[in-house]
C-alpha cells in the first residue's frame, strides 16, 4: 500500500518532535497529542499530519486507500524491549508449585526454572522453535506490538544459543517489524560447568561473542547478574567483551537482590538495565546522569508475585524509564503489552500518560529504535494502533483484560484488517 490517508482521528497520540529521542522521567506525563486529527502515510513511513481543519483539499479529494477514525486514537504501536519470545516449551507445573508455596529460586533450585528451558529446548529442533515463536510474536503484533527484542539464554551451549539466535534472524526475514537479537548465553550456569564457571564465561567471552558479532546474530549481549546466577565480575567480563565488538549491553539486573550490577552496568555503558523489583539508594544514584534506560517489567511481578519496581522514584530522578512484557515461560507467559499498561497504572502508579511514553518512545530507545518507531513523527515507520471507539486514553489502561485495538497498522499496512479501512 503506498499511500494511505488517516482522518478524523479523535486523536493522534504521541506526536514527539523529531529531535526527542527519549523522554526524561520529569517530563513523561506529557504525551503530546493533535485532536481531530488526520494522517498521511506514504511508502510505509509518516509523511504528514495535522488537524481536520487543515486537511489539504487535494489531500481530501484524492483517490486514496482511507481509513475513518472517528472517535479512535491512533498511536505508535507498542516498542517490546525484553522478551524471551523464542522457547520450547511452557512451564506450567512450576506455576502449579508456587501456587502450592515454593519460590522461585526454589523451584530453580530442583532443577526446573531456566534449566528446564534449557534441557527441552536443546532437543527440539530450530525448525520447531521457529514456528512455535512466529506464532506467538504474530500474536502479540495482533496485540499492538510492532517493534521487538528477543534474547537467547535457553540452550546455555554453543551450538544451542546459536540455534536461538538463528531462529531469531529467520523471525527478523519472516515478520515485517523491527526485531532485536540479544545474546543471554549468561542466563544460568549449566550443570556441565557447575564445578568450572570461568571456563563457561572463556566459552561466552571468546567463542560464543566472537561468533555472534561474524555471522550478524545479535544486537546487544547480556548477563542476569543476581544472587545464585551470575557475579558483578561476571557480567562485567561479558560486558566489557560485547562493547569491544559494538555490541552493547542490555543486562538482567536486580530482580532479587541489589548486588552491585546497576553501577557496573551503568560504566560498561549498558543501553539499558531491566527488572530493577529491588533497587536501593545506591542504584538509583547510579542511574541519574547515565545514558542507560532503566527497564521494568510489571507483569513479571504480576506472575511471581514478587516486588514492582520502583517507576516513580526512577522518575522523580528524572530518568527516561521503559516498559516491557519479559515474554518467557517460567516468568511471564504473556507478550500483551496492553496488560502491561494497566499494571503499570495499578501497581506502579503511573499515569496513562507516563505509561504511554514508557512503551513507545523510551522502549524503542531502550533497543535502539527511536530513530524508526515509538512515535508519530514525520519519518519514521507507520507502525501504528488504531483504537476501537473509547472514551479517553486514560479508559486503555482501565478496562483491563478487554481487546482495545482495532487495527495495526505496520509500514502502513494493516497486519489485521479491521472494519474501517475503506
Amino acid at each position: 500500500m503506498a499511500r494511505l490517508l488517516i482522518t478524523n482521528a479523535k486523536a493522534l497520540v504521541g506526536t514527539h518532535p523529531a529531535s526527542t529521542k527519549r523522554i526524561p522521567g520529569r517530563r513523561m506525563a506529557t504525551l503530546p497529542l493533535i485532536e481531530n486529527g488526520w494522517l498521511l502515510i506514504e511508502e510505509g513511513r509518516i509523511s504528514d499530519m495535522g488537524t481536520m481543519s487543515d486537511l489539504p483539499n487535494e489531500l481530501d479529494r484524492a483517490h486514496l486507500p482511507r481509513i475513518d477514525a472517528s472517535g479512535r486514537y491512533v498511536l505508535p504501536g507498542w516498542c517490546d524491549p525484553h522478551t524471551h519470545t523464542v522457547f520450547a516449551a511452557p512451564r506450567e507445573g512450576e506455576f502449579v508449585d508456587r501456587i502450592k508455596g515454593l519460590s522461585y529460586q526454589e523451584i530453580a533450585a530442583r532443577g526446573g526454572g531456566i534449566l528446564n528451558s534449557a534441557a527441552k529446548l536443546r532437543a527440539m529442533s530450530e525448525e520447531d522453535l521457529f514456528e512455535q515463536a512466529k506464532a506467538r510474536l504474530e500474536g502479540t503484533i495482533r496485540q499492538g506490538t510492532v517493534a521487538v527484542e528477543i534474547k537467547s539464554g535457553y540452550g546455555l551451549t554453543a551450538e544451542s544459543e546459536l540455534k536461538m539466535l538463528r531462529v531469531v534472524k529467520r523471525l527478523q526475514a519472516a515478520l515485517p517489524i523491527p526485531i532485536k537479537a540479544t545474546l543471554l548465553a549468561a542466563h544460568a550456569l549449566p550443570p556441565e560447568y557447575a564445578e568450572d564457571r570461568a571456563a563457561y564465561i572463556d566459552l561466552i567471552v571468546n567463542e560464543l561473542i566472537p561468533r555472534v558479532k561474524a555471522e550478524g546474530l545479535a544486537d546487544h549481549v547480556d548477563t542476569f547478574c543476581e544472587t545464585n546466577y551470575f557475579t558483578v565480575a561476571e557480567m562485567e567480563r561479558v560486558l566489557a567483551a560485547g562493547a569491544t565488538l559494538g555490541l552493547p549491553g542490555k543486562v538482567h539486573v536486580n530482580q532479587f537482590t541489589s548486588i552491585g550490577g546497576v553501577e557496573a552496568a551503568v560504566r560498561q555503558g549498558a543501553l539499558s538495565v531491566d527488572h530493577l523489583e529491588v533497587m536501593e539508594p545506591a542504584d538509583l544514584d547510579a542511574l541519574v546522569g547515565s545514558g542507560t534506560i532503566p527497564t521494568l517489567l510489571p507483569s513479571c511481578s504480576f506472575f511471581l508475585r514478587i516486588p514492582y519496581g520502583p517507576a516513580r522514584e526512577l522518575m522523580e530522578r528524572d530518568l527516561p524509564l521503559a516498559l516491557a512484557t519479559d515474554h518467557n515461560p517460567g516468568s511471564t507467559p504473556s507478550g500483551n503489552m496492553n496488560l502491561v499498561l494497566s499494571l503499570a497504572c495499578i501497581h506502579l502508579r503511573m499515569l496513562p500518560e507516563e505509561a504511554i511514553n514508557a512503551m513507545t518512545l523510551n522502549g524503542a530507545a531502550a533497543m535502539g529504535l527511536e530513530n524508526e518507531v515509538g512515535s508519530l513523527t514525520v519519518g519514521k515507520r507507520a507502525n501504528i494502533i488504531i483504537t476501537r471507539p473509547v472514551p479517553s486514553l486514560a479508559f486503555l489502561p482501565y478496562a483491563f483484560g478487554t481487546d482495545h485495538i482495532d487495527t495495526v497498522l505496520i509500514d502502513g499496512a494493516p497486519f489485521r484488517t479491521g472494519e474501517v479501512l475503506a
